[in-house]
């Protein structure tokens, strides 16, 4: 793409100015690269007085690479300043050096290095003369400036802060870049510096507007709305959505509307005072009905949904008792406990464990218990690790029985019957690595626990 001399020279200028090549490209529509580029060429005639052919003598070329890549101390954009010659310049004479099978970087005598430096100024040009002298004029505003603004001791002792100011006052006729060269200054602190809080808000203008649009419609419109208001004000503030969206972060204005909404929750508060949590997450027993677990889980299917509720030992994992039904009511929890209590000797009292579901906090629940001495345990409200081994259980009896089919076809009396077979097979059959390869009613038999 052609641009015009006027273009390059405003971008220029806008750069000199003191700011960054980001800045210069939302004000010209000049991609940022490109605008760098620009500076780098300018900078470079300024410091050769013409453009540097790829091509040089030997000696040039020997002489840079000697000290850019010798040991000598130098950087590259030092030794590409003190000879006139591009950095890129010197890196392709390096490239093309090493492919022609020279793969030492040539010697050089600091005697030489020492002339190249105090070249004298007779033998310059007057194009030579006259960057030269500017340099010279760059130096000694720097080290006026340092004293004369700062009272520093001298450029090595200022901070980049002062750098910074030091560089915003320079006269005209100097550049940025030619500042931060003779400071030895990096251009990203430079404006890293530029863009601290405690100087001038470049967007206050733009946090008014905001604020004040924003109220006007109640707090109820979000950031592109407020971007087009701001673009259709009598003086237009023309930014970015991304920008008005973080300057209203900024200014806290929150659309009232934005907000978490409430989750359902069928939680409607404590019915009767939970029992302390006796079990603490220890689900091991030594002696059968020593320690129950129970809880509710849901077989969603396409003719509608069933639960099952089972008491399960800890001792060796059995099914003691369970009861299924297509609502999960009181009569299904009560029912199963009766059976389980059932099969209890007159000394035998386990510690029952359940969450916190309105089913162990009913009145007959409370009073099974009470009868038949049982302790009540309870989690903690939505925690279910708290009865993981029950949660556990649930798991393998759906990865086994329940996931993976087609239930589509089967009435929900099916579907209990099913499940009722499976509950008696997971009591009588299904054998377990943790208790010898024996099914619980096995393991029992195998211990003379029962008949």
């Amino acid at each position: 793409m052609v641009y015009s001399k006027g273009l390059v020279q405003d971008v220029l200028d806008f750069l000199d100015a003191g700011h960054s090549t980001r800045e210069a490209q939302r004000r010209f529509d000049v991609h940022f690269t490109t605008a760098a580029r620009w500076r780098r060429e300018r900078d470079a005639l300024c410091r050769t007085g013409s453009p540097q052919p790829v091509e040089c003598l030997p000696g040039i070329v020997r002489m840079a690479l000697g000290m850019a890549y010798g040991n000598h101390g130098f950087k590259l954009d030092q030794v590409a300043c003190t000879l006139g010659v591009a950095a890129s310049t010197i890196s392709a004479w390096k490239k093309r050096y090493l492919e022609g099978g020279n793969m030492e970087i040539p010697e050089i005598d600091p005697e030489e290095i020492e002339q190249m430096r105090t070249k004298d100024i007779e033998d310059m040009s007057e194009e030579e003369l006259k960057s030269y002298i500017h340099k010279l004029e760059v130096k000694a505003y720097a080290l006026e400036g340092t004293v004369r603004i700062l009272k520093a001791e001298g450029i090595e002792g200022l901070s980049n802060d002062e750098n910074a100011q030091l560089i915003d006052a320079r006269p005209k006729g100097i550049t940025a870049t030619e500042m931060l060269e003779a400071l030895h200054f990096s251009s990203s602190s430079y404006y890293y510096c530029r863009s601290k809080p405690d100087r001038s808000d470049d967007y206050a203008d733009a946090r008014c507007a905001i604020r004040e649009e924003f109220e006007l419609v109640g707090r109820s419109r979000g950031y592109r709305y407020l971007r087009q208001r701001l673009r259709e004000r009598e003086e237009p503030i023309c930014i970015s959505g991304k920008k008005v969206r973080s300057l209203m972060a900024e200014e806290g204005c929150v659309v009232a509307y934005a907000r978490k909404r409430r989750g359902y929750s069928s939680y409607d508060g404590e019915i009767t005072t939970a029992p302390k949590n006796i079990v603490n997450r220890d689900f091991h027993a030594d002696l059968p009905n020593e320690l129950w677990l129970t809880d509710v889980t849901q077989f969603a299917l396409p003719a509608g949904k069933v639960y099952l509720s089972p008491i399960i030992d800890c001792f060796d994992g059995m099914p003691i008792s369970w009861t299924i039904r297509k609502s999960p009511n009181a009569e299904m929890a009560n029912t199963m406990l009766k059976d389980a209590c059932d099969t209890l000797s007159a000394d035998e009292a386990p510690v029952i464990h359940t969450d916190r579901g309105c089913h162990y906090r009913w009145p007959e629940w409370i009073e099974i218990c009470k009868e038949r001495g049982l302790v009540r345990s309870m989690s903690k409200k939505g925690c279910s690790p708290d009865n993981s081994a029950m949660e556990g259980f649930f798991g393998r009896l759906k990865n086994e029985f329940f996931y993976y089919r087609d239930w589509s076809g089967i009435t929900l009396d099916e579907f209990i019957s099913l499940l009722d077979d499976y509950m008696r097979y997971y009591r009588d059959q299904r054998i377990k690595e943790s208790l010898g390869w024996k099914s619980p009613k096995q393991y029992r038999k195998s211990l003379g626990l029962v008949a």
